[in-house]
């Protein structure tokens, strides 16, 4: 799956902070997944159960940030696996979205996640690309 060219899909920013384009389930799997403020369809499963999700939709918000309860004990224990695990910050994720917009974020998205070699999607997961399955540091 290469990243489009032109439009950015910004559907594909999750409530949580989350770029669901460069997540290993969309990479590899190349399911169509529309993203979590859409239907569930093709989503992955711990994605159609997630309570971040959940709590997003009982309180009629589209994004966490929104909420006056940022960063809840949710967004923070999900920040400190992602901090751990993949290097990265979801709470900066959201913050940068509300300071310049979704789609000033998903173009920084973009370049960062891009394969060099072939122009795939590198996954934020394993950091190897969806096409050449080389691997960036």
């Amino acid at each position: 799956m290469r990243m489009p060219e032109g439009d950015i899909d910004t559907m594909m920013f999750a409530p949580c902070g989350m770029n669901c384009k460069v997540c290993y389930q969309h990479c590899y799997h190349k399911k169509t997944c529309a993203g979590c403020l859409s239907s569930d369809k093709g989503t992955p499963k711990h994605c159609r159960k997630c309570r971040i999700k959940d709590c997003i939709r009982e309180k009629s918000l589209s994004y966490c940030f929104e909420c006056p309860g940022f960063p809840c004990k949710l967004i923070q224990n999900l920040e400190k696996s992602y901090n751990k695990r993949y290097q990265a910050s979801l709470m900066e994720n959201s913050r940068f979205v509300q300071a310049y917009g979704l789609e000033r974020f998903m173009e920084q998205q973009k370049a960062k996640y891009t394969c060099l070699r072939c122009g795939g999607i590198i996954s934020i997961h394993d950091m190897e690309c969806s096409e050449c399955q080389e691997k960036t540091e």
